[in-house]
C-alpha cells in the first residue's frame, strides 16, 4: 500500500527546505519594514504607512512564548476535528528577528502546563487532519526549542 501523501492545510503559509527545516512565509513592507503573517501582497498593516506593496519573505524559525492556552473544545463543523477530541495547547510566539506574534498549535505531547511565558520555541509542522482523498494535511506548529 503506498504511503499517504502530505500537503499543507493552507498553501503558502510555510515552506520546508532541502534539509527539512520549516520556516513561515510572511510579508514585509519595503517602506516601513512592518511584517505580517499570513502573507499577503498588498495593504501594509501599519496604519501610519500608505504602502500598498508587500514583499514575500521567510520568517524566523524561533521565538519566545508571548502567551498560551489550552483548547478544550472541538471546533464546530465544517472544521475538521479528531474523534474523540483531544485538548491541545496553542501558543502565541513572538518571532526572534521580526517581533511579530504568530499563533499556532503546539505539538502533540506538550501540554499548556509545560509552557511558560518567555520560553524559547521553534517552528515545526504536524498533521492537522486527513482529507476525504486520504491526503494528510499539515500545519505549522510550535515545539519547545532544543
Amino acid at each position: 500500500m503506498p504511503a499517504a501523501s502530505s500537503q499543507p492545510a493552507v498553501e503558502g503559509w510555510f515552506a520546508t527546505d532541502d534539509a527539512g527545516a520549516t520556516h513561515l512565509i510572511g510579508a514585509k513592507c519595503p517602506e516601513c519594514a512592518t511584517f505580517v503573517f499570513p502573507p499577503r501582497a498588498n495593504n501594509c498593516p501599519n496604519p501610519a504607512c500608505d504602502s500598498d506593496v508587500l514583499e514575500q519573505v521567510p520568517l524566523s524559525r524561533r521565538g519566545t512564548v508571548w502567551s498560551y492556552t489550552e483548547n478544550r473544545y472541538a471546533p464546530p463543523p465544517p472544521y475538521p476535528s479528531p474523534d474523540p477530541f483531544e485538548p491541545f495547547a496553542v501558543a502565541a510566539v513572538q518571532l526572534a528577528d521580526e517581533g511579530l506574534i504568530v499563533l499556532g498549535k503546539v505539538v502533540e505531547g506538550t501540554l499548556a502546563a509545560d509552557l511558560k511565558i518567555g520560553m524559547e520555541m521553534e517552528l515545526t509542522t504536524m498533521p492537522l487532519y486527513t482529507d476525504d482523498d486520504g491526503v494528510v494535511r499539515t500545519t505549522h506548529a510550535w515545539r519547545i526549542a532544543q
